[in-house]
């Protein structure tokens, strides 16, 4: 069973409690098919604009066990609020050299 840590938009968490990346996640669906039921470690925001405090959490997500960062589905896809993060790509690429080539990060969760 994989282990996953999710990051997700400070913006989007008083409308959005993440149930359904919760429920995609453990029950190995959508961005989580190639790994089937997966174990949560951790639900992190990105500590708001720009997003520089997502790279440290990714990092703790990864010592807390992650083997895959998804990130949640406000982020690259804007759900809920039809606006994704202009930073996104940004953030990606900094927890990629942060944690390394072995860890898998997710574009989204549903």
């Amino acid at each position: 069973m994989k282990k996953v840590g999710i990051i997700r938009c400070q913006q989007t968490e008083d409308m959005c409690p993440g149930t359904t990346c919760f429920k995609v996640a453990t029950g190995g669906k959508l961005a989580f098919a190639d790994y089937g039921e997966c174990e949560i470690v951790g639900f992190v925001t990105c500590g708001g604009c720009p997003g520089k405090r997502a790279v440290p959490r990714a990092k703790l997500l990864v010592e807390r066990g992650a083997e895959v960062i998804a990130f949640a589905s406000c982020v690259f896809k804007g759900t809920p609020i039809g606006f994704a993060c202009p930073n996104a790509e940004m953030m990606k690429k900094c927890i990629q050299k942060k944690v390394g080539d072995a860890i898998v990060i997710l574009d989204y969760t549903h």
